[in-house]
């Protein structure tokens, strides 16, 4: 309207200047031309300030739209992070049942094996009378059953030849192994610290696995023990129960100790079957 208003005026002021106008008139005119001249020079004003106005909404609205989108990739990794957590935690929780269920059967295998222990070395003390026993000792150690025999009950001094005398022990302890033939028998051979002199003998690691050896032919051949349960060793002097300084000591040390063990298939399955622990999530 205003443009209208000042093209109005301006052809006004050409006609005013090709033609005879009174100069009261002319000055009306006049005073027309300058006030719309200065409305357009607001106008324009106005305009630069409106652009001015338009770009700076433009690059508000552009700052809106990226911190819009990087708040929305920021949502979505974090989406992205808590699905990933949310399997993670379900994995763990599968791991950790699994592992419960192997250390229950573990549990349970110790107990069965325990429970045999206690019922193994009951049967042997009960078979023994009362001289055996002061020459025979039964215990269970970490889950394995230690029967120590005394040297002089065992052997002659210095030989490796099982004595008549403890063939009736020997066949009482046999007695009880036939009936537990899930276990394997370890016989394992001591001496004291004297050193022995013999043709045959070099030294005691030869006494101690010669009277290991001994035992467990008796064992296997006189009392039907299967030779695939039996071991034979000898630890010389060199696994000492007591010191070896006084005769109370050496006589303690001098013994071969039959060694009851479960069979360790079972044990070795179970470690096959362990489960396998996933890779832990960064």
């Amino acid at each position: 309207m205003k443009i209208k208003t000042l093209l109005s005026a301006v052809a006004i002021l050409g006609i005013v200047a090709t033609g005879c106008v009174s100069n009261k008139k002319y000055a009306e005119l006049q005073s027309q031309y300058g006030s719309t001249r200065e409305e357009l020079i607001n106008c324009n004003a106005d305009s630069r300030n409106l652009q001015a106005q338009l770009d700076a909404a433009r690059q508000s609205n552009a700052e809106l739209k990226k911190g819009m989108q990087e708040l929305k990739n920021t949502l979505d990794k974090s989406m992205e992070a808590n699905s990933q957590g949310s399997m993670n935690i379900s994995k763990l929780v599968d791991e950790i049942n699994a592992s419960n269920k192997y250390i229950k059967q573990l549990v349970d295998a110790k107990s069965k094996s325990d429970s045999l222990n206690i019922a193994l070395t009951n049967k042997l003390t009960r078979s023994l009378d009362t001289d055996e026993l002061r020459d025979v000792d039964v215990k269970v150690l970490k889950g394995v059953v230690y029967i120590s025999l005394a040297d002089n009950m065992l052997f002659q001094t210095g030989s490796y030849e099982v004595s008549q005398r403890a063939m009736e022990t020997l066949s009482k302890i046999a007695k009880i192994l036939k009936d537990f033939k899930d276990y394997d028998v370890l016989v394992e051979g001591n001496t004291d610290n004297v050193p022995i002199s013999r043709t045959n003998i070099r030294n005691n690691w030869d006494l101690s696995a010669l009277r290991a050896s001994s035992v467990v032919q008796v064992l296997q051949n006189d009392f039907g023990i299967s030779p695939n349960r039996l071991s034979a060793a000898g630890r010389g002097e060199f696994n000492p129960i007591a010191d070896n300084t006084s005769e109370l000591g050496k006589q303690r040390n001098r013994r071969t100790e039959i060694i009851i063990t479960p069979k360790l298939d079972d044990f070795l399955d179970l470690i096959d079957k362990a489960p396998e622990t996933g890779e832990q999530a960064d």
